[in-house]
């Protein structure tokens, strides 16, 4: 029941708002739906906690700590996100850059993007994830494309391109996979089925397995945001309203990147060495490298934290490659606590934005005079992104370090010159945006930074004390994946 809640609330809810997207109310009853998904999901998650992991619906759904845990995050972020849209969507109204049958659009892919992330993590059946990320894929094209400038639609344009042409890798991965399971589950839906996959994973072939995980993983890899196939993230992220780069960074990139661990599962099962996970640190390690270089050259707020997604993106995907206990357990971590700080940061970034009429980082100075919630919002949530301490960013990247330094060795000093220079220059180009001299206007409805600080106070929290029912969810996803 839960279940059915979390996918039809938002699913609904993008029906209902393509009607009344464009009313006063439109923007309260897109944040009413998402409390409504959150508390659904909640639900299930407490239900998964208490009973363990549940097949539903002929086995074409099913829910583990793994999975849940993302389906929590995903419910949370959706909700904070759709609080900060209502004050930043009217004052793009008020501005003049949209209308209101553009705000209408907005709302219902709102609620129907929320619907396919959700639908991807929950299902069962490999077939249906890849048409879930399939149509993640068409809603976040039509709400990158929002404000109808040149710039926008060739951001959009970009993103359909590369990203049409990684799913369709995907599905060749994913048709490969059907034809080794077929063999050995026989012909029908049960060879597409996760659970059966998995405990039939010693008896698939390796040759076919392991070309099958390498198209699933440059598929799902392009939309995760992974070096060399990053091109179309940092013009969506600048380009599309502020809230859809909070969740395409918070959100989006983890729901790509559990479809690649999940096919890395079957992949190492399969083959019985650590070719999977190989390729995913190579691609992991490239991203991180890339993405801190190219990120002093940066001249646009939203660009700069959008590579700064690709560098975290790598990270993950490096730690899950290394596998192993504390590797995941930091993957996990990071995973949370990036979504929860990266679309904390955006929220500032989009009213200082606003603001100053403005994403040139030279044309924005003295946050900290004029407004001083979202200068501090943005210098907080900066610091946290870099792995200040006490944050929990510092902790997941202090784990994932430690266990590079045990297990990859000869990856560590690559990391941390790739840290060390992210450090400088997000850091060196925050400061003078933050303390410079003001040259900002106040904004005509108040911005909405509660959720700034509610999320930047959970990553300090998870920084400085992981509470044990959280501990134990991770490990125990850590130990269904590494």
């Amino acid at each position: 029941m839960e279940l059915l809640l979390v996918l039809a609330i938002p699913f609904a809810g993008g029906i209902v708002l393509a009607f009344w997207g464009h009313r006063g109310f439109a923007p309260e009853l897109n944040s009413g739906m998402s409390l409504l998904t959150l508390v659904a999901a909640a639900a299930l998650t407490g239900r998964v906690i208490a009973g363990g992991p549940m097949l539903v619906w002929n086995e074409n759904f099913f829910v583990d700590p793994f999975n849940v845990f993302l389906v929590a995050l995903t419910a949370f972020v959706a909700f904070t996100t759709s609080l900060f849209s209502r004050p930043y969507m009217r004052i793009e109204l008020n501005h003049g850059r949209l209308s209101p049958n553009r705000l209408r659009l907005y709302h219902s892919m709102y609620q129907m993007f929320t619907f396919t992330m959700l639908l991807a993590l929950l299902t069962n059946n490999v077939g249906i994830l890849w048409v879930a990320m399939e149509a993640a894929t068409l809603t976040t094209v039509l709400l990158v494309s929002l404000y109808r400038t040149p710039a926008s639609l060739e951001a959009a344009w970009k993103y359909f391109i590369l990203c049409g042409v990684g799913i369709a890798q995907a599905l060749f991965g994913t048709i490969l996979l059907y034809f080794a399971a077929e063999k050995v589950l026989g012909p029908g839906g049960t060879a597409l089925l996760w659970t059966h996959l998995n405990e039939v994973k010693g008896e698939l072939e390796p040759t076919v397995l392991g070309l099958a995980f390498v198209f699933l993983l440059v598929g799902y890899g392009t939309k995760v945001g992974l070096a060399p196939l990053h091109n179309w993230l940092p013009d969506a992220h600048a380009e599309g309203p502020t809230p859809i780069s909070a969740v395409l960074s918070g959100l989006l990139l983890n729901v790509a990147l559990y479809a690649v661990v999940r096919a890395k599962v079957l992949a190492e099962g399969a083959i019985g060495t650590h070719f999977a996970g190989n390729l995913m640190m190579g691609f992991g390690l490239l991203s991180v490298v890339v993405a801190a270089f190219l990120l002093s050259r940066q001249k646009d707020i939203k660009r700069l934290f959008a590579y700064s997604s690709v560098e975290h993106m790598g990270l993950m995907t490096f730690a899950f490659g290394m596998g192993g206990a504390l590797a995941t357990f930091a993957g996990l971590l990071h995973m949370t606590v990036h979504s929860l700080t990266k679309s904390a940061i955006f929220f500032a970034v989009g009213h200082a934005a606003q603001k100053s009429g403005t994403q040139i980082m030279a044309d924005i100075r003295g946050l900290i005079d004029s407004n001083p919630t979202i200068g501090w919002g943005l210098m907080l949530g900066s610091l946290a992104i870099l792995g200040m301490p006490p944050f929990g960013v510092f902790a997941s990247e202090f784990m994932l370090l430690t266990a590079a330094m045990h297990q990859q060795p000869w990856a560590t000093p690559f990391l941390l010159a790739a840290l060390g220079v992210a450090f400088a220059a997000i850091f060196g180009k925050v400061q003078p945006m933050v303390f410079g001299t003001a040259t900002v206007k106040r904004l005509p409805h108040p911005p909405a930074l509660i959720p700034v600080f509610v999320h930047l106070a959970i990553v300090l929290l998870l920084g400085l004390y992981i509470p044990p029912y959280l501990a134990d969810w991770y490990r125990q996803a850590a130990q269904l994946i590494g």
